[in-house]
C-alpha cells in the first residue's frame, strides 16, 4: 500500500514505534507467561483489545452488517490467526525472545513460497533463492542435531506457518472483503475460544498482572495504528524492512528482563533470514515484476494474521 503522504521520515518513525510497541507487547507476554496460561493471556489481552476496537467501528456509519461474503475463508482466517497467535505466545514463553523472532520471521519466506500454489503468483529464480536460502537460516537457528527441538520451536514454525496461510486469505479475499469482517470475527473467535479454555487453565489474576493483560491488549492496536500511519506516508519497500528493528528490542529484553544471552548461531541465523526478506521485499518493488507481490501488500504478516485495520473508513471494502 502506498503512502497517502510522501512524508517517509514520518513513515519510518511511526514503523519503528510501532515494532518497538510490538516487541515490548511479547515482552509483557512472556513475562505473564510464567504465571498464567496462554489461553487465559490471549482471552483478556483480545477482551481489552476489543474495547478500542469497538469504539472505532462505531464511531463510523458506514458500516452496514457484519456478514462475510466469503464465510468459510474468513472462518478459516480466523481460525488460523488464533494459531498464529497462540503459537507465537507459547514459543515467546518457552524460548528467548531473540530465537523466537529469527523463526517468526521466516514468514515472508512462507508466503512468497506459498504464494505460487494459493495466489496464482510468478516467483522467479532470484526470489526462489532468496527463500532457500532464508530456510538455511531457519536450519542455522535450530540447529537439528546439536540442540533439542523443543515443543518452543515447533510453535514458532506453527505460527510463522499459520500466518502466510492468514495473510494469503487476506491477498485472496481483501479487495471483495469488508475490513470490518477481517477484524471483528478473529477477534470474537479469539475471546469465544479461548474463553471455553478458562474452566481448564484459569489463574486466580492479581490487579498488576490483570493490568499487563489489560497493556497487552492496548499496545497491540496502539502498534497496528502505528503500522497504518507508517504505510499512508512512506512505500511499503521502504517500510517493510523496519519489522527485522523487533530482534534489537528482543535482545536487549531478554538481556535485561530475562537474563537471555545472546547466541552467537541464532544472530547468524536471524541475519541471513532477515537478509533474505529484505532481498525479496526490494525485488517485489521494482516495476519489472508480476503485478501479484504477496509480501509487500502484506508487509507485516503478523498485522494481518491478527487484527488488520486502516486508517479512517477502515472497515470499508478495499475497492467497492
Amino acid at each position: 500500500m502506498q503512502g497517502a503522504e510522501n512524508s517517509p521520515l514520518r513513515g519510518l518513525g511511526f514503523a519503528f514505534l510501532a515494532f518497538g510497541l510490538f516487541a515490548t507487547h511479547d515482552a509483557i507476554i512472556k513475562a505473564l507467561g510464567q504465571d498464567y496460561s496462554v489461553f487465559q493471556i490471549i482471552f483478556f489481552a483480545m477482551l481489552f483489545a476489543f474495547i478500542p476496537m469497538s469504539i472505532l467501528i462505531l464511531a463510523d456509519q458506514t458500516s452496514a452488517n457484519f456478514r462475510p461474503r466469503h464465510p468459510w475463508l474468513v472462518i478459516a482466517r480466523s481460525l488460523l490467526s488464533l494459531t498464529a497467535m497462540s503459537a507465537a505466545f507459547y514459543a515467546f514463553v518457552t524460548l528467548p525472545l531473540a530465537e523466537v523472532y529469527a523463526l517468526l520471521f521466516a514468514t515472508p519466506l512462507l508466503i512468497t513460497a506459498l504464494s505460487v500454489p494459493l495466489l496464482g503468483e510468478t516467483v522467479r529464480a532470484r526470489r526462489w533463492a532468496a527463500v532457500f536460502v532464508g530456510l538455511i537460516g531457519v536450519i542455522i537457528v535450530l540447529r537439528p542435531g546439536a540442540t533439542a527441538f523443543s515443543p518452543g520451536h515447533l510453535a514458532a514454525l506453527c505460527s510463522a506457518l499459520a500466518a502466510s496461510l492468514a495473510t494469503i486469505i487476506v491477498r485472496k479475499i481483501g479487495s471483495e472483503e469488508r475490513s470490518v469482517v477481517l477484524v471483528v470475527y478473529p477477534m470474537l473467535s479469539s475471546i469465544l475460544v479461548m474463553g471455553g479454555t478458562l474452566p481448564f487453565v484459569y489463574q486466580p489474576v492479581e490487579l498488576p498482572s490483570l493490568g499487563l493483560m489489560a497493556a497487552v491488549g492496548l499496545l497491540s492496536v496502539i502498534a497496528q495504528l502505528c503500522t497504518i500511519s507508517a504505510y499512508r506516508f512512506a512505500p511499503a519497500a521502504v517500510v517493510a524492512p523496519t519489522q527485522y528493528s523487533q530482534i534489537l528490542w528482543a535482545t536487549g529484553y531478554g538481556v535485561i528482563f530475562f537474563s537471555e544471552r545472546p547466541d552467537t548461531m541464532v544472530a547468524l541465523g536471524a541475519a541471513i533470514i532477515i537478509a533474505s526478506g529484505i532481498f525479496i521485499v526490494w525485488r517485489e518493488s521494482r516495476p519489472d515484476v508480476s503485478e501479484r507481490t504477496p509480501v509487500l501488500k502484506s508487509p507485516n504478516p503478523r498485522v494481518d494474521a491478527g487484527v488488520s485495520m486502516r486508517p479512517k473508513g477502515w472497515w470499508r471494502r478495499s475497492k467497492s
